[in-house]
């Protein structure tokens, strides 16, 4: 039997990234992947500027940025166009670009297949972590102080059992470990199957280009849709994409006829070549728990729903990065009793909120504009109406993610996915980067661990606990004046627990900050 002291099911994305969150703390995982290489099919194409924070914290940032295949200055947001891809009526959606200020990292597009591939380079080179690829999971049991999990080979015969202290699913949407688990999920079920297409088309990416500026992805919306989109991603410029779109239900693959569909999705006939056809359902799952005893969800083993707005692949670094630092704290021994709980406590209401405020928001408010307006009923109201839509400007700069209320950090509320970008220090919320006199941002200055600035106020070194901390001192000048506070305490995934003008007590932050 081998020993180790986390073990993941599920070598993705979310996988691997807390693997590395791990491993980089001297944390010693098993990885149990199915598949040995990516598998190629695009999704999870959008990285936002805190994912990339992320990246670059794993250690693997410049080559994640290096991967991309879109080139450079084509816009990660995208557009809505009314009726077919190609229409008279469009307006931009989702430049996330506007909130970069409030982040120490550019966002980036790359599909998820090539993340993977940047992120198993990254565990190859971490002494910590072993990866069974070719494996797969079987089954899990646990007792008071381990949990046992049993793998197979995928093609043979092979049977291996593995123990660790913790263990976390980050297997998909159809986990097998929730189930083993013991942990039950609820689920929102629109009705509505989905295809997915992959194909090839040199003449689209010209026929996109005579009409409007290069985009990411392009959305189209009409009545008949009731409100879902016809949603077309670039996976490269100028040949390959991507395509989400509600079917009639009952479709299957010998029914469907992907280039007629396309081809009435884009407004016009066009050379392609489909290399993939899949069929989805539409519905929005939430793990009722993301831990029972020593066995944790991550991911969309955790959590599931449409892609829409690029939440997922974000949403599950997101867990990734909380759960990583907070495991690693408990297995170093400086962790209280309630930091496993807080995981839970925190992301799981972001997740019930990015579902509710924004994605099924989505999707109601365009069902009820569509049925108000068409240029058909009113030309004229349809205009006025559409081109005032400021959806997608506002709902970018109202998604983020806080932790408010959570109880290890200072002060009332809720964690929420909502909320504003500013540059004050909130206790729950992430910290946006100001210079500091010696030239670099805080955001640079953040150490593995807790980090206190204090600018121009006295903080007692002396009363800190035996945690990693370090602190980082300057003048209450210039941007740092924009935090509206002298001394704040963030958390090692750039949360800040704490923020006022003095700390008279360190060390009781720091226990509030690491479970009590």
């Amino acid at each position: 039997m081998s020993t180790f002291d986390v073990i993941i099911a599920g070598g993705g994305p979310v996988g691997m990234g807390l693997a590395i969150e791990l491993g980089q703390r001297g944390v010693k995982v098993a990885v149990v992947e199915r598949h040995p290489e990516p598998q190629r099919v695009p999704k999870g194409q959008n990285l936002t500027q805190r994912t990339l924070e992320s990246i670059h914290a794993w250690g693997c940032e410049p080559e994640l940025r290096q991967a991309r295949v879109v080139p450079r200055g084509v816009a990660n947001g995208g557009l809505v166009t009314y009726g077919a891809l190609l229409s008279d009526y469009h307006y931009d959606w989702f430049p996330r670009e506007k909130v970069q200020p409030f982040y120490g990292q550019a966002l980036d597009r790359l599909p998820q297949y090539g993340t993977e591939g940047v992120l198993r380079a990254r565990v190859a080179e971490i002494a910590e972590i072993e990866v069974f690829y070719g494996w797969s999971f079987e089954g899990l049991s646990q007792d008071e102080g381990s949990v046992t999990v049993e793998i197979s080979e995928v093609r043979g015969e092979g049977r291996k059992t593995l123990r660790a202290s913790y263990a976390v699913g980050c297997d998909g949407s159809h986990s097998a470990f929730r189930g083993a688990a013991g942990i039950t999920q609820t689920v929102s079920d629109h009705n509505r199957p989905m295809a997915l297409l992959v194909f090839n088309s040199t003449e689209l990416h010209h026929l996109l280009g005579e009409r409007y500026q290069e985009r990411s992805f392009y959305n189209a919306i009409s009545p008949d849709l009731n409100g879902y989109w016809l949603f077309l991603g670039r996976v490269d410029l100028g040949r390959e994409w991507f395509f989400h779109a509600p079917v009639p239900e009952g479709t299957t693959e010998d029914s469907f006829d992907p280039d007629a569909f396309l081809h009435r999705a884009v407004g016009q006939k066009f050379t392609l070549e489909v290399t993939h056809t899949g069929f989805w359902d539409i519905r929005v799952a939430l793990a009722d728990t993301y831990r029972i005893g020593r066995a944790f969800l991550a991911g969309d083993a955790a959590h599931s729903h449409p892609p829409y707005g690029g939440y997922g692949i974000n949403t599950g670094f997101e867990d990734a990065r909380n759960l990583g630092w907070k495991l690693a704290a408990v297995l170093n021994g400086w962790a209280g009793p309630g930091l496993l709980d807080s995981y839970d406590a925190e992301r799981r209401p972001v997740f019930i909120s990015t579902a509710r405020d924004f994605i099924e928001k989505f999707i109601e408010e365009d069902r009820a504009f569509l049925a108000e307006y068409s240029p058909e009923k009113d030309e004229a109201a349809f205009r006025k109406a559409w081109f005032a839509r400021p959806e997608g400007s506002s709902e970018i700069v109202a998604f983020e993610p806080n932790y408010e209320g959570s109880p290890i950090v200072a002060g009332d509320g809720q964690p929420s996915a909502r909320g504003d970008h500013r540059f004050e220090a909130r206790a729950g919320h992430h910290m946006a980067p100001r210079a500091l006199s010696d030239g670099r941002t805080t955001y640079d200055a953040l150490g593995d661990g807790f980090t206190f600035f204090a600018f121009d106020a006295p903080l007692l070194a002396t009363l800190l606990a035996d945690l990693p901390v370090q602190i980082v001192t300057d003048s209450y000048e210039g941007e740092r004046r924009d935090y509206a506070a002298r001394v704040m305490l963030v958390r090692p995934d750039g949360f800040v627990a704490w923020a006022g003008d003095t700390c008279d007590d360190p060390a009781a932050l720091l226990q509030m900050a690491s479970g009590g």
